[in-house]
């Protein structure tokens, strides 16, 4: 990771699973309708965990659970007709698996929130227009430490349209 970030990128560093989740709070908050987010990393880096604090800030009915095995779950909240699609790439052999799930159609649709774990598996499918989440756990004088410690969550604006929800992100979680 560049040690020097661009107005494109965010870097905020999590101590543990909780503040993970509240990140993805903040996130979920801001979230309009039309917005992709791709969330990319090792197992167990907490991928699932930040799409259950941008589900509760969204303000989902109900709770987000990954969705390995189901590859999409589609939530709702009470406030509207929203819909947020929680998709998981995962299991995936190859970006044809994604044909036929009618993803298109959600990835076009102004009023959906797609939230996306394990993107690389298919990027063929992602619209050039997106936020990138890149989630890995940190190190502390060099040595990689526990699960329960740190991580590090690289926010990306792909595409300018991006750069709002980006800019509204850093103010919500330091302020400005």
């Amino acid at each position: 990771m560049s040690p020097i970030l661009d107005p494109y990128s965010l870097e905020v560093l999590t101590r543990g699973a909780e503040q993970t989740r509240r990140v993805g709070v903040r996130l979920g908050q801001l979230l309009r309708g039309g917005e992709v987010i791709c969330l990319e990393g090792p197992l167990g880096v907490g991928k699932t965990v930040l799409a259950q604090g941008v589900g509760e800030g969204w303000g989902s009915t109900t709770p987000l659970l990954s969705p390995s095995f189901v590859l999409i779950r589609e939530h709702r909240r009470a406030a509207d007709a929203q819909r947020l699609l929680h998709v998981d790439f995962y299991r995936l052999r190859s970006e044809m698996d994604v044909q036929g799930l009618g993803l298109e159609e959600w990835l076009e649709d102004p009023a959906a929130i797609v939230l996306i774990e394990w993107p690389d598996r298919a990027p063929g499918v992602l619209p050039p227009q997106r936020l990138w989440v890149h989630l890995e756990f940190a190190s502390e004088g060099g040595a990689e430490v526990s699960s329960l410690s740190r991580r590090r969550l690289l926010f990306t604006a792909h595409g300018d349209a991006y750069l709002p929800l980006l800019r509204a992100l850093r103010r919500a979680i330091f302020g400005g």
